[in-house]
């Protein structure tokens, strides 16, 4: 009798478990469909990479499509900034070649006029003009500058019978292929002219530019849309007016062979 209570006592000590086998499988099917939802995330990450990656190659290496924060900058009617900065890079290195190029003609132009310049001091020198005719080359082209006692009797313009052959000679010397602009300009002292031909300095600045330009002109092979006249009295000294050599330096026609370049201040 003891024996038998004993044993449904025990009996009745036993926990039921039958409740972890549905519990396991509810477990088991979340920790599937997290695993499933992992592996879809995976691939989408993986798929929008690769779409991000493509349009990055289609733009050429410039700011990802994907990269610009949403929404995405507007494109339509307008050049991309990949292409405005092209193009400025592009102006730039066409501004620089201009440069360039632009500079090369100045120092091409410059030697022109520098063997122009020799054939010009070679003539002076043959001719032991070198107390009355004077070179000098700068910026504004080839100065060629001579003494008004060369050319014109004082207070004349008209160049004398003697000093047509300088005139000559000096115009072959400006024969260029092609032709060059050539400025005529007179010039005095500051003396007031005292005679009834000419009212001033200026004047006579003028008349005496003019009258050997036509001089020079005589000689077919220079081409008169090249040339130009002009006289400034005696508002452009190259020397002192208060001695009798400056004064005489004063007294001059200048001859200006521009450069063929355009030059900057």
């Amino acid at each position: 009798m003891s024996k038998k209570r004993k044993k449904k006592e025990h009996h009745e000590e036993h926990v039921d478990e039958s409740w972890l086998v549905p519990y396991a499988d509810v477990l088991t099917l979340l920790l599937a469909l997290f695993i499933v939802l992992y592996g879809m995330s995976s691939v989408d990450a993986q798929k929008f990479s690769a779409i991000a990656d493509a349009f990055n190659r289609e733009l050429q290496g410039g700011t990802g499509f994907f990269e610009y924060p949403s929404p995405a900058p507007s494109m339509d009617g307008k050049e991309s900034d990949l292409n405005v900065v092209d193009e400025e890079k592009n102006d730039e290195k066409q501004d620089v070649a201009e440069e360039d190029l632009k500079e090369l003609q100045k120092q091409q132009d410059q030697k022109e006029l520098a063997e122009i310049q020799k054939k010009v001091n070679v003539y002076i020198d043959e001719n032991d003009l070198g107390n009355k005719l004077d070179t000098e080359l700068t910026g504004e082209g080839l100065h060629v500058s001579i003494r008004d006692n060369v050319l014109f009797a004082s207070g004349s313009a008209d160049v004398r019978s003697k000093d047509r052959k300088i005139v000559s000679e000096i115009a072959n010397l400006l024969v260029m292929d092609p032709p060059r602009s050539i400025i005529i300009s007179g010039h005095t002292d500051n003396v007031p002219i005292s005679n009834s031909r000419y009212d001033s300095n200026w004047e006579l600045s003028v008349t005496r530019a003019l009258n050997f330009m036509k001089l020079l002109l005589e000689n077919k092979n220079l081409d008169p849309k090249s040339f130009s006249a002009k006289g400034y009295g005696e508002f452009q000294p190259i020397a002192s007016n208060k001695t009798a050599d400056g004064r005489a330096k004063n007294r001059r026609v200048d001859i200006l062979i521009q450069p063929r370049v355009a030059t900057e201040d």
